[in-house]
């Protein structure tokens, strides 16, 4: 297992604070009291690890077939339906599924390309800081969208991912702007510590969705969804 690179400052840095305050501890343990001294260096190695292990990026066996669509991120699927006012100017007018994936501190945040992905759209908004359980966050939190064309079996198709910050998380990153083209499974970003992912597919009976409310699914990993004939 790895950690992220889009967290190398806050890993890389605790991490450094981490081991000049061990050295103060050291000094408490040897010079002045000895359980004391061990005991602050044992918490502040737990408090490193801590902060660690949001970042972490656990090796992934991709969800093989030319027809399968892979989670985009870590978490409990929150809902599924169709929306209309998901305010992805790319696809305006168009009826999208909507599946909603919420992110514990817990999870894993990178983010993953659901299928073979051809972006052609981005889109960052401003907002508040709302908990990701929140039904308002997915339309007042600060939010970044990619969407373009996805390619799965024989089929093209609308595609896109939204990435919502929740009431802990408070930096969305994202790699990929028009014109880059993503394999499935591929990292492209990550919402720092707690959040909500948002996949949009296109509302028809030939997207088979193969999760359920309450299901907890895994980037990279999990099918959820499928195209059909």
């Amino acid at each position: 297992m790895k950690l992220a690179r889009y967290g190398m400052r806050e890993w890389l840095g605790s991490g450094c604070i981490a081991l000049l305050l061990g050295g103060l501890w050291l000094f408490v343990a040897l010079r002045l009291h000895q359980a004391t001294g061990i005991a602050l260096m044992v918490l502040t190695g737990l408090l490193w690890l801590a902060i660690a292990a949001f970042f972490r990026v656990p090796r992934r066996t991709i969800a093989p077939g030319d027809e399968v669509l892979v989670s985009p991120a870590d978490g409990l699927v929150r809902d599924i339906g169709p929306v209309r006012d998901h305010g992805i100017d790319l696809f305006e007018g168009q009826e999208l599924l909507r599946i909603g994936i919420f992110l514990s501190v817990l999870d894993v945040h990178v983010n993953r390309a659901p299928c073979a992905f051809s972006v052609e759209y981005r889109k960052y908004k401003e907002g508040r800081f709302l908990d990701a359980r929140n039904p308002l966050c997915a339309k007042e939190n600060e939010s970044l969208v990619i969407a373009g064309t996805g390619q799965a079996s024989t089929r093209s198709f609308p595609v896109a991912v939204r990435q919502i910050s929740g009431a802990i998380a408070r930096r969305i990153v994202c790699d990929s702007k028009p014109g880059a083209r993503l394999d499935k499974g591929e990292i492209y970003g990550m919402i720092k510590f707690g959040s909500r992912t948002e996949l949009y597919l296109p509302n028809e009976p030939w997207v088979k969705v193969a999760v359920k409310v309450g299901d907890k699914v895994r980037s990279g990993s999990s099918v959820i969804a499928r195209m059909g004939m």
